[in-house]
């Protein structure tokens, strides 16, 4: 028996674009396997014929098949099959369609497969055919062909899911423990939500559900109790503790300490300057 092809894709990160890539299997079995990314599958070449357990198929040049972040699946081809793919991160989408006035807390992709939209498909493969020949027209080319294949995925394909309540532990775990190891930086509220594939706003409304409090209370608490505890061990002067806490300079610092801690603030500033 023939080793599957595997539809893996590993990344190190979410992709910040549509990434493109053609996909060529080998006669046999396929395994798609799981990824965080959002995918779209366009045929390419000769049709091919397989099965699925028992259901017989035969994809055709054009055929699309949509594959939201997460999914996984196996069947057998009866020939070698070449697909162009497009990956795109979940807060991508979401934002996408926040942009064309879609409610994006229940923005999804659906799952889909073997489907016409000749849409798709014409800018799956002006993607691949530009990635191929080097990005002769530039990146605003790509990035206008990758808005436009976002935009009509979001206008015509979308789904409604319910509106979760508040972030996963998991989810949450993973958020908190990068604010924690990344406080000394810029945060942004968009780079928060791509570490939970979420966008910004949706991110706002989940995190203050789980938590209680806004995102950017939470850095601005975590900070201070960072530099509460800096200041207490005396090892560093108060322009350092600042920065390594993540305020922008020492006054952004006291001002926080007494927002957050009151009287506190000013015996731990006066016991420093000591």
């Amino acid at each position: 028996m023939p080793a599957p092809s595997v539809m893996s894709h590993p990344r190190m990160r979410l992709p910040a674009d549509v990434q493109v890539e053609r996909h060529v299997t080998r006669p046999g079995p396929v395994v798609l396997e799981a990824i965080d990314t959002h995918r779209v599958k366009v045929h390419t070449g000769r049709a091919v014929t397989g099965e699925c357990g028992t259901t017989r198929f035969r994809y055709a040049h054009g055929d699309v098949d949509l594959l939201p972040a997460g999914s996984s699946d196996t069947w057998q081809e009866d020939g070698a099959s070449t697909s162009v793919i497009l990956h795109f991160a979940p807060a991508l989408f979401a934002r996408t369609a926040e942009a064309l006035g879609v409610d994006d807390r229940n923005a999804g992709l659906p799952t889909r497969h073997q489907f016409r939209d000749v849409r798709i498909a014409h800018l799956a493969w002006a993607l691949d055919a530009d990635r191929r020949a080097g990005q002769p027209s530039g990146r605003l080319y790509t990035d206008s062909l990758s808005t436009a294949l976002l935009a009509h995925l979001a206008a015509q394909h979308r789904i409604v899911q319910p509106a979760a309540r508040g972030l996963p532990r998991a989810r949450l775990q993973r958020l908190t423990d990068y604010i924690e190891a990344n406080l000394d930086q810029d945060l942004s509220l968009t780079r928060l939500a791509d570490v939970v594939s979420l966008s910004a706003s949706h991110l706002k409304t989940q995190f203050k559900q789980a938590t209680g409090l806004p995102v950017h209370a939470y850095v601005i608490r975590r900070r201070v109790e960072r530099a509460r505890a800096l200041l207490a061990k005396g090892e560093l002067p108060a322009s350092q503790v600042a920065l390594e806490a993540g305020f922008a300079h020492q006054s952004h610092m006291a001002r926080s300490l007494r927002r957050v801690l009151g009287d506190t603030s000013a015996s731990l500033l006066r016991r420093r300057a000591a």
